[in-house]
């Protein structure tokens, strides 16, 4: 199925029933009287995270969702059914927004929790039948009310992915091959940039069954903030990690600035969001088997000499992998970040 993290949609709760206009009407029972029963109310429209969900892609298929009316009242006080509620299930992480008056928009809720739910619209009121209106000079009252209108309303649903760990990289810099080898997530994997187009996710477990979601957000660019490559589009899916694993390929460091590629992406996350620049970073070089031993051992010494944490990795060979999941589990349980 294909990933799709946003959508607009129209959602319209039920009306509800109208009262009955009905009398008693049996034999050696004169001027019996009103008996007629309410409407029922109609259905409400809710939205309830689920964790079985991961994209949007229903939304673009079905547009429109509409709540069943509640029935009207009957005769001899039956009282119309009540409609059943609507619920529509979205994955969890997302965001539901509506336009206000000044051309913007409110959010409405944020389902950031499985089984979390909200009621966007409400069902309209069961109209009363005739008996609720009899008095003592009233007392055969011909009318009934009508049952309340439902109410309708246009949503723009946004899907942010809710991941322990997000891996951060410039194109093609190994974050497709390190999570297929850490977890059975198998994202496509090519020798070329933008091969990730979609955010993939993948589960960590450990031997007693506890388990973290990382995420492997697509490969961004010099001026991602501001909509270039893949832009916007990608970078809300970091917003929701607990901590990132930025990745940089051995093949695209440049001796003389050989951190280029890690200031960059920051430089574009403080750009979007300072909050993101300043969450904890694991820093890994990757792809260290398509340099020399010598580069290597340069590398390291800068990196020490730097003060700089750095992970040096072979994803496809599994050289430093091991010592790298271990960092994200410390992290995960709220080891002090180093």
């Amino acid at each position: 199925m294909r990933f799709v993290d946003e959508a607009r949609i129209t959602v319209r709760s039920g009306h509800g029933g109208n009262g009955c206009v009905s009398f008693r009407r049996e034999a050696h029972v004169p001027k019996g009287g009103p008996n007629g029963g309410d409407g029922g109310k109609g259905g409400d429209v809710v939205f309830r995270a689920s964790s079985k969900l991961l994209t949007l892609y229903d939304f673009r298929l079905k547009r429109l969702y509409e709540a069943k009316n509640g029935q009207p009242g009957m005769g001899s006080q039956c009282c119309g059914r009540n409609a059943e509620d609507l619920i529509i299930e979205v994955p969890v992480g997302t965001m539901l927004f509506e336009a206000d008056e000044e051309g913007g928009e409110r959010l409405v809720a944020d389902l950031a929790v499985d089984g979390q739910e909200v009621a966007v619209c409400k069902g309209g009121r069961g109209g009363f039948g005739n008996e609720h209106f009899k008095t003592s000079t009233m007392r055969t009252p011909r009318f009934a009310q009508p049952g309340g209108e439902g109410e309708e309303k246009s949503l723009r649903l946004e899907l942010k992915i809710l991941a322990d760990a997000g891996l951060l990289g410039l194109p093609n810099a190994g974050k497709s091959t390190f999570i297929s080898a850490i977890s059975a997530a198998r994202p496509k994997i090519a020798p070329y940039p933008f091969t990730t187009l979609t955010p993939n996710l993948g589960v960590l477990i450990d031997d007693i069954g506890e388990h973290f979601v990382v995420a492997d957000i697509p490969g961004l660019i010099e001026g991602a903030h501001e909509g270039q490559g893949l832009g916007h589009r990608f970078l809300k899916h970091v917003e929701r990690t607990r901590f990132l694993v930025h990745i940089l390929s051995a093949e695209d460091i440049d001796v003389e600035n050989p951190w280029a590629g890690f200031d960059l992406l920051n430089e574009e996350l403080a750009r979007y969001a300072e909050e993101l620049a300043a969450r904890h970073q694991v820093q890994v070089i990757n792809k260290i088997d398509l340099i020399d031993e010598d580069a290597l051992a340069e590398l390291r010494r800068r990196a020490k000499a730097d003060g700089r944490s750095i992970f040096f990795i072979s994803a496809l060979g599994g050289v430093g992998v091991e010592a790298l999941v271990k960092e994200m589990w410390r992290l995960y349980h709220g080891g002090d970040p180093r």
